[in-house]
């Protein structure tokens, strides 16, 4: 059943997709801002399930595509926003009849909101991840077969254009190159769909799950519960370490935001020990004194230790106390084929994925290489 977001939704939604987006995705409260000041001028959005999408819909995604770093200081506005989708529908002759996220994470779950309100059209609950991840061919739509292109991009200038590749990598590659050139950061529209490639290709439910655990959070610190424990029950994960952040190494280089963070141990039991997180825009390797515990395609969240709030790469800082935890992806991300797209081996990290509760998928990954 079909459903509507308002301005009150934004804050809790923008809170959950920081969560889902594992460190990643881009600042939610500039994301908040965009969509709040979109609402206001156009009115609610309507968001439609997977199952409500008519099979011969024309479904278009939404995103900005670069650095998180760059984005707290090279703010979008609803025009740079609008500018791809329209280039878009030009492009294919056909009008869209509605907007999807590509991740739900950070601000690539309220930038579709966004352009859904200023056009319009209707917002599908669903995404094309169930996560965040950093290059644009990490969907689940690639695995379905479905093309990154043609994939329109524009940026603040007013600059704007339309790619036809290959294949989904080389619309990543080449999009990357115009994203560097034109500032780090850009919106984009592309992975033109049907209706029926939305339904078997999306992960349903993300911007409603986004609320839930916004909700939840908020929710537990008015009860004064653990907004920690919260989290964890509702993505039905497990936390992993609590400790202080000692020491951030990341730069912006290629277009993303690439590091690694260290927390030292917070209590007796974990004093000795020190986490390392690794980061290409999200959060990908989490290793406590050189043991690997979850790797992509799991989630790995860093959350703020007492208030529960989530912490993205780009504002991870010396002394921030932190609780790091772990959940499951979509079951969809462990075949062969999705390791190879994003598992530790495409990143360049020799070990197979390790999965949030422990368990290693050694043989999917051996098939998948």
């Amino acid at each position: 059943m079909s459903w509507t977001i308002t301005p009150d939704d934004i804050h809790d939604l923008a809170r959950g997709a920081a969560v889902l987006g594992t460190g990643g995705g881009g600042d939610p409260y500039i994301g908040a801002l965009l969509a709040a000041q979109a609402l206001a001028e156009h009115g609610d959005v309507t968001v439609a399930t997977l199952d409500e999408v008519p099979a011969d819909a024309v479904v278009l995604t939404v995103a900005m595509m670069g650095a998180p770093t760059v984005m707290v200081e090279k703010l979008p506005s609803l025009d740079e926003v609008v500018a791809p989708v329209h280039a878009l529908g030009t492009h294919l002759g056909r009008p869209v009849t509605h907007i999807a996220c590509a991740e739900v994470g950070g601000v690539n779950s309220t930038i579709p909101i966004a352009a859904a309100a200023a056009l319009g059209l209707p917002l599908i609950d669903a995404d094309g991840m169930g996560r965040a991840f950093p290059e644009l061919q990490m969907v689940l739509p690639t695995l379905y077969g479905i093309t990154a292109s043609p994939l329109a991009f524009g940026d603040e200038k007013g600059n704007v254009g339309v790619l036809q590749t290959v294949d989904n990598s080389w619309t990543e590659r080449i999009a990357r190159v115009a994203c560097v050139e034109m500032g780090c950061s850009v919106m984009i529209s592309g992975f033109p769909m049907s209706g029926d490639q939305a339904r078997a290709a999306l992960v349903p439910g993300s911007l409603a799950h986004c609320i839930e655990i916004g909700r939840g959070i908020t929710a537990a610190r008015a009860e004064k519960a653990d907004p920690v424990e919260r989290t964890v029950d509702l993505l039905g994960g497990r936390e992993l370490f609590a400790g202080k952040v000692v020491d951030v190494e990341r730069g912006t280089t290629a277009g993303f935001a690439r590091g690694r963070a260290r927390i030292d141990g917070a209590d007796a039991a974990q004093a000795p020990s020190t986490m390392t997180l690794s980061f290409q825009n999200e959060h990908l390797i989490a290793e406590v004194d050189g043991r690997t515990l979850v790797t992509t395609p799991d989630l790995i969240i860093v959350l703020e230790h007492d208030s529960g709030l989530p912490i993205t790469t780009e504002a991870l800082r010396y002394g921030q106390r932190v609780r790091v935890i772990s959940a499951p992806s979509d079951e969809r991300w462990h075949s062969p084929e999705a390791l190879a797209l994003v598992g530790p081996a495409y990143f360049g990290y020799d070990r197979p994925a390790h999965r949030f509760d422990g368990t290693v998928d050694a043989d999917l990954e051996e098939a998948a290489a």
